[in-house]
């Protein structure tokens, strides 16, 4: 039992070390922000996927403008961010707070909290394409 958790342990390990690799961030070495994979999956869905990832912000850092090819749920582990939709007015998450990010719209997430701030982000999105592409 124990060598089956240990290899569950390091099979995890793995693939949140090549997901961490894998995962596209909207801007390539953004300071203070990353992504890390956690798990993804082909859905029944033909030619669809979700993906879940855990982005984490240092304090005042933001993943940059981006968009996603399907929808994006999130939820607030720590931290407090601001997140911008485009066409709305810009919206205060606290740990316990959850948002949806409509497919290609552009979005935009900035942690103002004097602590790191976590999310648990779940895409449902078209496979084969990069799970962010950056806007200007």
């Amino acid at each position: 039992m124990q060598n089956a958790k240990l290899a569950l342990a390091a099979t995890v390990s793995i693939v949140a070390l090549i997901g961490t690799f894998g995962v596209q961030s909207p801007r390539a070495q953004q300071p203070g922000f990353s992504r890390a994979m956690l798990q993804k999956g082909d859905l029944s869905v033909p030619g669809r996927e979700a993906v879940q990832l855990r982005a984490e912000f240092d304090p005042g850092a933001a993943a940059g403008k981006h968009t996603h090819p399907g929808e994006e749920l999130g939820y607030i582990l720590a931290g407090t961010l601001v997140l911008e939709v485009e066409g709305k007015a810009p919206v205060t998450l606290n740990a316990g707070d959850y948002f949806f990010v409509p497919a290609g719209i552009v979005h935009d997430g900035r942690n103002v909290g004097s602590g790191k701030a976590k999310v648990l982000a779940t895409y449902i999105v078209e496979k084969g394409k990069p799970i962010a592409t950056p806007v200007k």
